[in-house]
């Protein structure tokens, strides 16, 4: 429960401009039904986009200590590879590591897709469930099982995966500040129990944002911690004020870490080899390619340790990423060392910026650590758990939910001594 200080809880929010922000819905009868009619403990999974394990040490961030001290929360959390944003937040929502959902990055390609690149910007195949439907997201289990869910923002949600979207959701608008992607969840908590979700998701990308534009130790991310610290709160205040305080289960993650990068960190690949006859599926910590006709020697000169990073083809991955199986990873990938981006000068053009911060490196290194804090009525106080794998949220949320999981890569005794008897 939201076991929160006076200080804390402070003025409630004035809810009546909740309702102001309209919510896109999509309705399919449940194939099944085991979840009661009326929602009256609500699940919420927030994520923070790029928010470092160790950011919780800044002291900036109050709110989060606040859960985190009175909850539950991991010594950290260990993304899956590659730790970047697409393939691990469509993880945490279907236990599956990225090899095994298919979401392998955030711009990719696909044999069984001809003519068709995936984008992370582009609408039309961010809303084509063909990329998301070898995982099924939990709100489609809810869904399955005779409950609501709704999506503040959330990779996959876009798509009828499964033939269908979460009843309540919106497209994704980086435009919707902090404040009015909580004022939306507030107003689907505030609809009466038959109606209000069981399962609500909510996204932050501010703090990914100013690290990558200024890095992990600049100013402007600690300005962005504060900024969704102070967000989260209202959620808080909000959920008190509509008389659920002691109600609401809340989960707090990341996708990844952060690490400091720069222009003295760049390494161009077209400094070694004619990249022309190279199609780039991603570019930054590491780089994957196919060989176009003619590019074959090119890939094949590339091959092995370099200064500040290792190529190799996807076959010779090592095993501890799981990853480099799925049909849409890349033939070939040079793993950048940490902090150094593995590019192109016209790759590095299309960006049309510099960064100062990156993500995407080994899964293991603690700058690319995430946070996991667990706080409500079905979680014990005060409790500090191991280490987990990403993988291992999505069967404690179903727990949490009551809902029977799909199949998945996570391992429920990981968190089992997060949950209350």
């Amino acid at each position: 429960m939201l076991r929160l200080s006076a200080a804390l809880l402070g003025a409630a929010l004035a809810l009546s401009g909740c309702a102001g922000v309209p919510a896109i819905t999509s309705a399919t009868t449940p194939a099944s039904a085991t979840l009661p009619r009326e929602a009256t403990s609500p699940l919420i999974l927030v994520s923070i986009d790029g928010f470092r394990n160790d950011y919780l040490q800044r002291g900036l961030t109050p709110t989060l200590a606040t859960l985190a001290g009175d909850g539950v929360r991991a010594g950290y959390m260990r993304p899956s590879y590659p730790s970047i944003t697409f393939p691990n937040h469509y993880t945490l929502v279907t236990g599956l590591r990225p090899d095994h959902h298919g979401v392998i990055a955030n711009f990719m390609t696909d044999p069984s897709i001809p003519g068709v690149r995936f984008s992370m910007f582009d609408p039309a195949t961010v809303g084509d469930e063909r990329w998301w439907d070898e995982g099924t997201p939990l709100w489609t289990r809810v869904r399955e099982q005779g409950g609501r869910a709704a999506a503040m923002f959330w990779v996959g949600s876009e798509a009828p995966v499964h033939g269908a979207r979460p009843e309540f959701w919106r497209p994704f608008d980086i435009a919707v500040g902090s404040e009015d992607r909580v004022r939306q969840v507030l107003a689907w908590l505030a609809l009466p129990a038959a109606e209000r979700p069981h399962f609500i998701t909510l996204y932050f990308d501010r703090v990914d944002s100013m690290g990558h534009e200024h890095g992990p130790d600049s100013p402007q991310l600690d300005q962005a911690l504060g900024e969704v610290d102070t967000a989260i709160g209202h959620l808080l205040q909000g959920i008190a004020a509509l008389g659920l305080g002691q109600r609401v289960n809340v989960v707090v993650v990341s996708d990844h870490g952060m690490t400091a990068t720069g222009p003295d960190k760049e390494f161009f690949l077209d400094d070694l080899v004619d990249v022309s006859h190279l199609d780039f599926g991603w570019t930054g910590a590491y780089a994957s390619f196919d060989a176009l006709p003619g590019g074959e020697a090119a890939a094949r000169q590339l091959m092995g340790r370099h200064a500040h990073m290792e190529c190799m083809p996807r076959e010779r991955i090592p095993a501890r990423f799981e990853y480099g199986r799925h049909r849409r990873v890349p033939a070939y990938i040079c793993i950048g060392e940490p902090g150094w981006q593995i590019t192109t000068r016209t790759e590095m053009q299309r960006k049309g910026h510099r960064l100062r911060g990156e993500h995407g490196y080994d899964n293991l290194l603690p700058d690319m650590r995430s946070p996991f804090i667990a706080h409500g009525p079905a979680f014990r106080q005060g409790v500090v758990i191991p280490p987990i794998d990403n993988v291992d949220v999505y069967p404690l949320l179903a727990r949490v939910l009551g809902i029977e999981p799909g199949a998945n890569d996570g391992n429920p005794a990981h968190t089992a001594a997060a949950l209350r008897p």
